[in-house]
Formats: C-alpha cells, structure tokens, sequence
C-alpha cells in the first residue's frame, strides 16, 4: 500500500476518535478517559509489534532515535489531553476541525525543521484548512 492509503485510513480512524471519545466521556473525568485510552493502546500497540517479531530492533536504535520518540509520545500525551477536555467541553464538529489545524501547522514546521520545500499544493492547502476551521468556529 502507498502512504496516501495508510494516510486515508489514518484519517477515517481519527474522525472515529472523535466520535467514539465524545460519547465515551460523558460524564466522566477527560483525563482519566486519555490514561485509560493509552492503557488500551499500549497492549494494541504492543500486540502488534509482537506478532511482527521485531522487538530486536530496539537494541539498535540510537539515543536520538530514543529521544525523539520520547518526544513525540510527550506531545502525543499532551495533544490527547487537550483534545479529549475540548471534546468534553464543546461539540465534536467543531473540536475536530479545530484540532486540524496540525495539519497547516504541521506543513510549516516541516519547512522549518526537516528543511521539506514548500509546494503549491501544501501551501494552499495549509490556506485551505486554517480557512476551513476559521468557518467552523465563527461562522453561526
């Protein structure tokens, strides 16, 4: 499969995170539904590195290998934090596409940081989104 299919799928399984989350808290403390959500995932996650066999692989990965992935999962943390107390707090339509600015934020940093070329596409795409969710917060 090409990345734009993984990216597809991706995609379709987020817009369920919303869903599924935004009923799942009802009621409940938002972070105590993130803790018990990266509890579930975890053994997911795990189950399918196992089945794959390839847990030999961490013995050769580097300390920047390790601190970077430690710093993704930090801001994954933190992103999942925010977004399940947003959801707890206001609709999932509006959440979701609030939380999408990443993407726009998302094509920036990658010129910035990994040095990626902008692009007609990505740039007016970064546009169309941020315009996307200024319509969903503040147009009635």
């Amino acid at each position: 499969m090409t990345w734009a299919i993984y990216a597809a799928l991706s995609a379709f399984f987020a817009s369920l995170v919303a869903i599924f989350g935004k009923i799942g808290i009802k009621g409940v403390n938002s972070n105590l539904a993130v803790a018990v959500r990266t509890v579930i995932i975890v053994f997911f996650a795990w189950a399918i590195v196992l089945a794959e066999g390839v847990t030999h692989q961490l013995k050769t990965w580097s300390k920047h290998t390790w601190v970077f992935i430690a710093l993704s999962a930090l801001a994954t943390g933190l992103s999942w934090l925010f977004y399940y107390r947003a959801l707890q707090l206001g609709e999932a339509s509006r959440v979701a596409p609030v939380d999408k600015l990443s993407v726009a934020l998302t094509i920036i940093l990658a010129f910035i940081f990994l040095g990626e070329q902008p692009t007609y596409g990505n740039v007016i795409g970064g546009i169309l989104v941020v315009a996307g969710v200024m319509v969903t917060v503040f147009v009635k």
